[in-house]
């Protein structure tokens, strides 16, 4: 089956799939105008000119949306028509405002080293890697071949960090390779969601149809509970070593996602929320660096009292509040905000800040409702997909993206702890950015796969849109 999807690459497209292509052309012109818009209303706004670096954006995002285009054309021909808009425009929107946050770094603090470019440059590695994955893997099946070897090389991969010297901003979530740098998390996401795919497709049925009912709910049998405190060991020893909060949430609740998709049973929710609440109080209460981002959860002013400043609490939080505060409805306009003071995180985690100060709620909705559109694709992928290990891969997929915008936006609004994870596509990061790339990747292939069955079983009217 696998060959003859491989072979089917080749055929010519039916001409509801060409229409697909054809939106999906126009719908990336449009995505490349928003972006160079917005560039130029920085420079203008912020220096009274064009940027001189405008030209090169442009040509730089003409040629990424034109090599995305043309490789799902060739290789995906039958994919979804939004997904890879929906990334490129992400991923714009991040350059541009990059580049505003570099003009103001720049002006604040005379040692900021611009980051614009090098996104630019990483935008360019993802798209490649994105390419890569739609030439070589031709069937999203061929996963399943790997699946303990993937988890392996994921739990590898996941506790590295820990043995490696120094932290960053109080967590060690990084691999240093000579003068480079790189975050495994960021990867082990994408491989957890392919191993819990396999493995769940295997398991399904004893998962769901065994167990005791207690109170009008199937609790699930104790042998099958293996798993489950499993991956709530490796979260609660993530926390410990490695003192990071966002990993360990996302790692946990994608688990519980797919677990809840492949079951549709409550109680497995039911257990994941409860041992998620007691591995966070646990941690929270005896990790030095989880327990004060908790603290700074739960009074973020605090750090502008003079206890606070004495103790070296960071204003981070209470900065990024007050400039939702100031952004009001419509913000105060690109490039005429102050996100500047959230001082270091500006650029990754407190990204959506920038969003809020100058754009207002209705910035901050729009780009919330870019990454609901994009998460709500990758479902519909997952409902048009026929065989069960897609339909898990594409859930799993989209979960892990919607639970990083999650806990990311969460931290910064003020909702949950800061985590310091990197916000999607819009946030400084080469491997944040790479990753999500190979993430769009597999979710056109699966995509891809779920269109040729419907216009194989003679129904293209009904996929076609």
């Amino acid at each position: 089956m696998g060959e003859q999807s491989g072979q089917a690459a080749f055929r010519r497209p039916a001409p509801a799939a060409l229409a697909r292509r054809r939106t999906e052309a126009l719908l990336l012109l449009f995505t490349v105008a928003i972006a160079v818009f917005g560039h130029a209303c920085v420079g203008l706004a912020m220096t009274g000119r064009l940027p001189t670096g405008i030209a090169q954006l442009t040509a730089s995002l003409v040629l990424l949306a034109g090599v995305g285009h043309l490789t799902v054309r060739r290789f995906a021909p039958y994919a979804d028509p939004l997904i890879l808009p929906l990334a490129t425009l992400l991923t714009g929107l991040g350059l541009v405002l990059l580049h505003r946050l570099d003009i103001s770094y720049a002006e604040k603090y005379r040692n900021s080293e611009a980051t614009a470019e090098g996104q630019l440059l990483w935008s360019v590695l993802g798209m490649a890697c994105c390419a890569g994955v739609l030439a070589v893997l031709r069937d999203h099946r061929r996963l399943r071949r790997y699946v303990y070897l993937t988890m392996a090389v994921a739990l590898v991969l996941l506790m590295a960090p820990a043995f490696f010297p120094g932290d960053t901003y109080g967590a060690k979530r990084w691999i240093y390779l000579g003068g480079m740098s790189f975050q495994p998390g960021e990867f082990v996401k994408i491989m957890i969601a392919v191993f819990f795919a396999g493995y769940l497709t295997l398991n399904r049925d004893a998962l769901a149809l065994t167990g005791r009912r207690l109170l009008g709910v199937r609790l699930p049998p104790g042998r099958q509970l293996g798993p489950i405190l499993t991956v709530w060991v490796i979260s609660l020893l993530v926390l410990v070593f490695e003192r990071d909060l966002g990993t360990s949430l996302i790692f946990f609740g994608l688990f519980v996602v797919m677990l809840y998709a492949a079951t549709q049973r409550t109680s497995w929710v039911l257990c994941g929320v409860l041992l998620a609440a007691v591995g966070a109080f646990v941690v929270g209460s005896l990790e030095p660096h989880v327990h004060g981002r908790v603290e700074a959860w739960l009074d973020p002013f605090a750090a502008l009292t003079p206890e606070g400043r004495a103790a070296g609490a960071s204003d981070q939080l209470a900065q990024a509040l007050f400039g939702f505060g100031t952004g009001g409805l419509t913000g105060t306009g690109l490039g005429l905000g102050h996100p500047e003071l959230i001082g270091f995180a500006g650029r990754s985690d407190f990204i959506l800040t920038t969003v809020g100060e100058e754009l207002g709620l209705t910035g901050v909705m729009a780009v919330l409702l870019l990454y609901a559109l994009l998460v709500q694709r990758g479902l519909r992928t997952a409902v048009l997909a026929r065989d069960p290990f897609g339909k898990l891969l594409a859930v799993g997929l989209s979960a892990a993206l919607m639970l990083q915008v999650f806990v990311v936006a969460g931290g910064v609004l003020g909702l949950i702890p800061l985590t310091g994870k990197a916000l999607p596509f819009l946030a400084k990061g080469g491997s944040s950015l790479v990753a999500n790339w190979v993430l769009v990747a597999l979710l056109l292939r699966i995509s891809d796969s779920a269109g040729r069955h419907r216009e194989a079983a003679g129904s293209p009217a009904q996929w076609a849109g």
